[in-house]
C-alpha cells in the first residue's frame, strides 16, 4: 500500500526518472504534486504495470494532480555530461516547470543534486512507497515509451517500439548489423569493446 504523504506540514513534489540504462534516446524525468484526497487502486511502480495500465494513470494522474511536469534531456547531453547528472538535470528542468512551488522532494533513488534551497529526500525503491514518486515514474515512463515509440517509425531496425532503447539481445545485434544510429548514446558500451563499428 503506498503512503500517501511523507508529512504533511509541506507541499511535497516526488520526482523520478525513466530511460536511465538504455543505451538511445533521451532520459525523460517528471515531478508531481498530489492532493490530499489523491488516490488510484493500481498506483504503482510503473515497471510493475501493464502498458495499458499506465496509460489510464497517466490520464488520470494528469486530471487530478495538483501540478506536474515532465522534462527530457537529450543523448547528446547525456555523452557530454554523464547519464547521472542528466537525470539530475531532468529532474530539475521538470520540478521548474512546476506551476506550483514544493517546499520538500521526494526523490527516486539514492542520489540526488539538490534543487534550489528545497530539501528533499531520496527514496530508494520510492515508486513502490510513496504516491507521488509513483506518480512521477508512470509520467516519466509513458512519455518516454511514446518518445522511442515516434524514433522507431524512423528507425525500425532497432526495435524500439518493444525494448525502448534498452540493450536487449536482439537490440544489441541489430547495432551490430545496422551500426549506431543518431540517437545512440555513444558514450555507453553499446556493444562489446572489442567490437568496432566505425573504422
Amino acid at each position: 500500500m503506498l503512503q500517501s504523504f511523507y508529512q504533511e506540514q509541506w507541499i511535497e513534489a516526488g520526482c523520478d526518472e525513466a530511460g536511465r540504462g538504455c543505451l538511445a534516446g533521451p532520459v525523460f524525468a517528471a515531478a508531481v504534486i498530489l492532493p490530499a484526497d489523491f488516490f488510484h487502486p493500481v498506483l504503482n511502480d510503473s515497471k510493475q504495470l501493464t502498458a495499458k495500465q499506465r496509460e489510464e494513470l497517466r490520464i488520470y494522474i494528469e486530471a487530478r494532480a495538483t501540478a506536474w511536469k515532465v522534462a527530457r534531456v537529450d543523448h547528446e547531453e547525456i555523452d557530454r555530461i554523464n547519464i547521472l547528472n542528466a537525470s539530475f538535470k531532468a529532474m530539475h528542468l521538470a520540478l521548474e516547470g512546476l506551476p506550483v512551488t514544493p517546499e520538500l522532494l521526494l526523490i527516486d533513488g539514492n542520489r540526488f543534486q539538490r534543487y534550489k534551497n528545497i530539501p528533499h529526500h531520496c527514496m530508494i525503491k520510492g515508486d513502490a512507497r510513496f504516491a507521488s514518486i509513483a506518480a512521477a515514474s508512470v509520467l516519466a515512463k509513458t512519455y518516454r515509451d511514446a518518445y522511442m515509440l515516434e524514433l522507431h517509425r524512423d528507425f525500425p531496425q532497432y526495435g524500439w517500439d518493444a525494448n525502448k532503447g534498452y540493450g536487449t539481445a536482439a537490440h544489441r545485434r541489430s547495432i551490430l548489423t545496422y551500426g549506431l544510429s543518431p540517437y545512440h548514446r555513444k558514450s555507453f558500451q553499446c556493444i562489446p569493446s572489442q567490437m568496432k563499428l566505425w573504422e
